[in-house]
């Protein structure tokens, strides 16, 4: 029998038969947690797949960024075929990525009780520690759309229609198949780390642990703000008819694309001219603050909701946190001794207190400016002062966190948390996540205004995601209003910028196989000319074009 060299991660090197199964291997190399996959010249194997050659192989667990994808998948089929064996005429839809984990529905005439969600944890953890594979088949493109059509899921079929492979991947478990978007782990076992939080009436939240939480489950918070912001999301789409990507690509087809694009915008106006109504009610407002994750659009929600403020005659200034920032030779460090952007103390927190007390007192202020070139702030040529009818806007990461500007009391101010809570999904079981809309909007932006590569900022994404959790995400709740700044149509817009990027990300690169996995979400999207998108769209943040 041929044998093969595998050597690992630490540089030790075994031998093996050819064909052993990377499971069996992992045995001789055991982590932590759970493995999920393998990675072999930065493409992504499955525990189940064999060893064939000589390789230098990297197991992966739901610490990685992948990792966390084919886990999450896991853990919500999981929580399906539970769901399926004990309540067959119930269905779950998966609905919207969430700060802790993923936000389900329960379809069907049953709304089930605390007891029946016990017993689907019970059989979820049954499943489980019988370590049960799960089972992966391809089967061609037409059995796959039958299959798909027989069980009622024309979306699913609707999308597998338009996919350039010729074979699908399907999963089975307990004789249940079904198309996730993400890879699976080979055995049930390997998602060993979740919670269930089931919020009444047929609502859940799947919690599982990522890199940010340091391997933990972490504890439920509920974001009531952010789930009735994706359920009037979803309402609204309901009622025009368009719940999935194969609507919004239908109308691509049928060349009345520009309708939607236009009730979009509409929409997203109409959100920023409710806000204003509720500010305009609390005649104490003086500081509006608003906050959200990278890439969720605040420059351009800042910009809009000062006109419709000044509509309300109201004179505003805008004070951006960014150009407040410290020298950037003064940062704080992180743990590992890098400069840590996303802290609080990255702000120049003193100054930024002493300009809004200045501006309280009557004084006239004038604005920084900082250089993310030099790395340097400086004086801008804008000179502002408060009057009686004056709304600060405050900008930023930090803007929910009142250590921002602890001379303020809440009383005076009005928190807003934005971020792209997009409600179209591509199916059922496979929604769009929040983080990759952000990735993709930011990729394309940096790779505009600062000339960086896909890698770069990808490379500095997880930086930027961890910031969120510990600065963003405990604050969400204090928000009185939470924006949705998702456009509807926007990936389609997107897939025309991103692609040609996320192309030139070669197999010697690290994040290959994220690059491939992000190609492949775009291909389910029929592109969109970016001459549909108005000139003031929020898009044109990151697309550019805007006025």
């Amino acid at each position: 029998m041929n044998e093969i060299k595998i050597t690992f991660s630490d540089g030790t090197v075994k031998s093996y038969p050819k064909g052993t199964t990377f499971e069996e291997i992992a045995k001789d190399y055991p982590g932590k947690y759970p493995y999920v996959g393998v990675k072999i010249n930065n493409v992504i194997f499955s525990l189940a797949d064999q060893a064939e050659s000589d390789a230098e192989i990297h197991f992966i667990d739901f610490l990685d960024p992948t990792g966390y994808k084919i886990y999450k998948s896991g853990l919500m089929f999981i929580f399906e075929v539970s769901l399926k064996e004990l309540f067959p005429n119930l269905e779950v839809n998966f609905l919207h990525s969430h700060p802790k984990g993923v936000y389900a529905e329960v379809k069907g005439d049953y709304t089930l009780t605390d007891d029946d969600f016990r017993k689907i944890k019970s059989k979820m953890a049954t499943i489980v520690s019988n370590n049960q594979k799960i089972k992966k088949f391809t089967l061609a493109k037409k059995d796959a759309i039958k299959y798909c059509t027989e069980y009622g899921y024309i979306e699913k079929a609707k999308n597998i229609q338009n996919f350039a492979n010729k074979a699908v991947t399907y999963y089975v478990l307990n004789k249940l198949g079904n198309y996730y978007y993400s890879d699976m782990p080979s055995r049930t076992s390997a998602v060993n780390l979740y919670d269930i939080k089931y919020l009444g009436d047929n609502k859940l939240v799947l919690i599982l642990p990522d890199k940010n939480t340091a391997g933990r489950v972490p504890e439920f918070v509920n974001y009531e703000g952010i789930i009735e912001s994706f359920r009037s999301t979803q309402e609204w789409l309901d009622r025009l008819g368009k719940r999935y990507l194969s609507d919004v690509n239908d109308d691509i087809s049928n060349s009345v694309i520009k309708d939607f694009i236009n009730v979009n915008e509409i929409k997203f106006n109409d959100e920023i001219r409710n806000i204003v109504t509720n500010i305009v009610k609390r005649p104490n407002i003086k500081f509006v603050m608003i906050a959200g994750p990278s890439s969720s659009g605040k420059t351009t929600t800042t910009k809009r909701l000062k006109t419709y403020l000044e509509c309300a005659g109201y004179h505003t200034i805008v004070m951006s946190t960014d150009d407040y920032f410290v020298d950037r030779d003064k940062n704080p460090k992180d743990e590992n001794g890098k400069p840590d952007f996303e802290c609080l103390h990255a702000v120049n927190v003193d100054k930024l207190n002493k300009d809004i007390q200045n501006l309280l007192d009557g004084k006239e202020v004038t604005l920084p400016v900082y250089d993310f070139v030099t790395g340097k702030g400086s004086e801008s040529s804008q000179k502002v002062k408060f009057t009686e009818k004056t709304i600060v806007l405050v900008e930023g990461l930090h803007s929910l966190n009142d250590d921002l500007i602890p001379i303020v009391d809440s009383k005076y101010k009005y928190k807003i948390y934005i971020s792209p809570f997009i409600g179209i999904n591509i199916d059922r079981h496979n929604y769009i996540s929040t983080t990759d809309l952000r990735l993709l909007r930011r990729m394309v932006r940096d790779n505009r205004t600062r000339g960086r590569k896909v890698e770069e900022t990808m490379d500095y994404w997880q930086t930027v995601r961890k910031g969120e959790v510990l600065n963003i995400f405990p604050y969400i709740h204090q928000a009185d209003m939470v924006l949705n700044t998702a456009l509807n149509y926007e990936i389609g817009v997107l897939e025309v910028y991103a692609a040609p990027l996320l192309l030139s990300v070669g197999i010697d690169s690290p994040y290959y196989e994220e690059a491939r996995r992000l190609l492949g979400f775009l291909r389910q999207f029929s592109p969109i000319p970016s001459e549909y998108v108005s000139k003031d769209s929020i898009l044109r943040e990151f697309i550019g074009g805007g006025e």
